[in-house]
């Protein structure tokens, strides 16, 4: 709430880039101070494994087995994010103002997923060579402990462990920051009939509602009820992006018959 009371180009800004930046150096140190190679040649290879299995993944549904593999996962992760769509959607579009299409394809597309397949290769590839190749129980932290204490496990085993756990736990927290401050602003802005700016007041009642409402569910059903409320938020929201589609569609059109017309004059 106090990020977002200070603006775009204040708090939010600002914590944004800190966050970023740590997140960069936590991954560089990590992949130099642990098996360089190993998680090199691991991010090619999955790379080429994800391209190679989008299509075929994209459409799965396991009808032939008793498997909850892709409800419990895919599924819950396409509507994980369909729930967040509109917020973090809007609050892109607003931040990319006078940005290009091709500008914004590639910051919000290209680079986010490049860079995201690299994160997962080191730290993802980190854990599975101490697993695999070092024989230490990594698997039996996460089964017995949980991924998030397995995170801290990992790190523990490289130089600066203790710091690098401290850096991790703040940067965990910084992401879910921005993720609130982006839906508060646009929260802000949805309800003031579209003001790029909304109040102070107006942020700091959805920060408010936002926080107990993740507090209300935590604390009656835990995690589950969390994830429960995003997937039925996500139903609805799944309809609206696809009349989005067309209607991004129509405006292509509409901007692309405008520009001949002014250039025909």
């Amino acid at each position: 709430m106090l990020s977002a009371q200070t603006g775009l180009n204040k708090g939010i800004e600002y914590l944004s880039n800190i966050n970023i930046v740590l997140a960069i150096l936590l991954m560089l140190f990590l992949l130099f101070a642990g098996p360089t190679n190993f998680i090199m040649d691991l991010f090619v290879t999955t790379i080429g494994s994800y391209i190679q299995n989008l299509p075929s993944m994209s459409f799965r549904l396991s009808p032939f087995d008793n498997s909850t593999w892709v409800q419990d996962w895919t599924i819950f992760y396409w509507a994980w994010w369909i729930a967040w769509a509109p917020f973090v959607g809007t609050f892109i579009a607003r931040i990319s103002r006078g940005r290009t299409i091709r500008e914004f394809l590639i910051g919000v597309l290209a680079v986010p997923t490049v860079f995201g397949g690299l994160w997962f290769a080191v730290f993802g590839g980190s854990g599975v060579y101490l697993d695999f190749f070092k024989d230490l129980p990594v698997m039996d932290v996460i089964n017995n402990k949980g991924t998030e204490v397995a995170l801290l496990y990992v790190l523990e085993q490289f130089p600066f462990g203790t710091f690098m756990s401290i850096v991790a736990i703040c940067l965990i927290a910084t992401f879910f920051i921005t993720s609130a401050d982006s839906a508060t602003f646009v929260l802000g802005m949805q309800t003031t009939n579209g003001d790029l700016n909304p109040s102070g007041s107006i942020k700091l009642t959805w920060g408010l509602i936002q926080s107990l409402t993740a507090i209300i569910l935590l604390w009656t059903g835990g995690l589950d009820a969390l994830q429960t409320a995003a997937i039925i938020a996500a139903l609805p929201f799944s309809i609206v992006l696809v009349l989005t589609v067309f209607s991004l569609m129509k405006a292509f059109k509409e901007e692309g018959a405008l520009k001949r017309e002014k250039k025909s004059v």
